[in-house]
């Protein structure tokens, strides 16, 4: 049984880690219809039945453990977006990537952003933000990442949005995305610092010192030495490699 959902219309930022999504989440989150909370890891979120009778009890009621984790999503998701005061709401985790198909079913109406990055500058930001990795790890991980990505463009209806575009003409980028979203264009969007950089915390998104200024910042070009790994994505994203 599917049951009905309470949450309307949500939209989810599909990208890579170190894509700029936290920078586009917080420009979203200043428009008076969208919330964008930081990260959700919805992915991560699970039901479990502890025993067959639970399990039988579940089945009477025509409840899968898949749908009873749907209903759960949607009663988080809609509680944080009723306590925000505003209509929609716009969710991004990097890992959402991953459970695409699971949002497409809880939340049939769902809209996707795509946001895309040169790879090489994924990869130079992973850089800084996993030092601790090895290059090879990281190099992995920005494939991973990018190649659900193009999949996921490849599968769903959206908009796609590219980080050098948002932080080069922030106003005309950000009226597309209003646009497509079906709210009005606000400039304040753009002075994403007003609100607090409070929600800027390791693990919830970016936190470091670029996205704290409040500041939108051009992107740093990274054309050259991208990886052998990377060049395939480079090249169906349109960067130079």
């Amino acid at each position: 049984m599917v049951a009905s959902r309470r949450l309307t219309r949500p939209t989810f930022v599909l990208s890579s880690v170190r894509s700029g999504s936290t920078l586009l989440r917080a420009i979203l989150n200043g428009h008076s219809q969208l919330h964008a909370p930081h990260e959700t890891h919805l992915g991560d979120i699970a039901v479990e039945f502890k025993s067959r009778q639970v399990a039988r009890s579940m089945d009477v009621f025509g409840h899968t453990g898949r749908e009873l984790r749907f209903l759960l999503w949607d009663a988080l998701l809609s509680e944080i977006v009723e306590r925000s005061g505003k209509p929609y709401l716009v969710n991004k985790s990097p890992n959402d990537l991953f459970i695409r198909d699971e949002i497409v079913e809880c939340w049939p109406d769902a809209r996707f952003v795509f946001l895309l990055r040169h790879p090489g500058a994924l990869l130079r930001s992973w850089r800084v933000a996993r030092p601790y990795y090895d290059e090879e790890q990281r190099i992995d991980d920005i494939v991973r990442y990018t190649d659900a990505l193009e999949e996921a463009r490849r599968e769903l209806p959206g908009l796609t949005v590219r980080y050098e575009e948002l932080t080069r003409e922030p106003a005309a980028v950000v009226k597309g995305i209003c646009d497509f979203l079906d709210v009005p264009w606000e400039e304040n969007m753009l002075d994403y610092g007003r609100s607090g950089t409070e929600s800027f915390e390791p693990g919830l998104g970016d936190w470091m010192e670029k996205i704290r200024s409040g500041v939108i910042q051009p992107a740093v070009d990274v054309t050259r030495q991208v990886p052998e790994q990377l060049k395939p994505i480079c090249a169906a994203w349109g960067y130079p490699a």
